[in-house]
């Protein structure tokens, strides 16, 4: 897997654009939230990247934030959803704003995601619920502050890459008991809570 690439911005064309990287050419795709940021052509540029294979080709998307990667990761898990609307979807609303779609249960404003009928929306706020993490949740608070200034955070990230999803990440943390304890300490106790 591709996780990330730098190198010299040679074509801009959304969504597609060219990355120079050791003298190969690289084809990416990316939302128009990632082209917002992009600097000119000629610049150099670091961006994450999704690897997706198929029959008839290799595809790599890019895109500026982790946020942006992890949305767009979770989105073509939804039966229904591929890259193009995962795609269209990062492109036409932000990842702060769609997270509050779903939490909100908001139909009409993913409807008016160009390629998001109302059929696929009802599917995304049933089938996303469990993977985006609640504003209230150490999540947010872990944008907040540096590494290491927020064990809570630390402690839901580490669970959230073991497999857990948001919300269960979430609970199991609450269930850790109050109190201050090491990043280590919190991801301990939510383990032994969750057996």
């Amino acid at each position: 897997m591709i996780g990330s690439i730098r190198g010299q911005i040679t074509s801009k064309t959304p969504p597609q654009l060219s990355v120079e990287v050791g003298g190969i050419g690289y084809e990416l795709e990316a939302p128009m939230s990632t082209f917002f940021l992009l600097p000119a052509v000629g610049t150099e540029v670091r961006l994450l990247t999704h690897l997706v294979v198929r029959e008839d080709a290799h595809i790599l998307y890019a895109f500026a934030t982790e946020d942006e990667r992890r949305l767009f990761r979770s989105l073509i898990k939804v039966s229904g959803v591929g890259p193009k609307i995962a795609l269209a979807l990062l492109s036409g609303i932000n990842v702060e704003a769609f997270a509050l779609c779903v939490q909100n249960e908001d139909i009409a404003a993913l409807t008016r995601v160009p390629g998001i009928g109302r059929k696929t929306a009802e599917r995304l706020v049933v089938e996303m619920r469990d993977r985006i993490a609640p504003p209230s949740s150490p999540a947010v608070a872990a944008a907040a502050g540096p590494p290491g200034a927020n064990p809570e955070a630390e402690a839901f990230g580490a669970l959230v890459a073991l497999g857990y999803r948001p919300a269960e990440a979430t609970r199991l943390l609450k269930a850790a008991g109050p109190g201050t304890h090491s990043t280590e300490e919190l991801i301990r106790r939510a383990l032994q809570g969750a057996l």
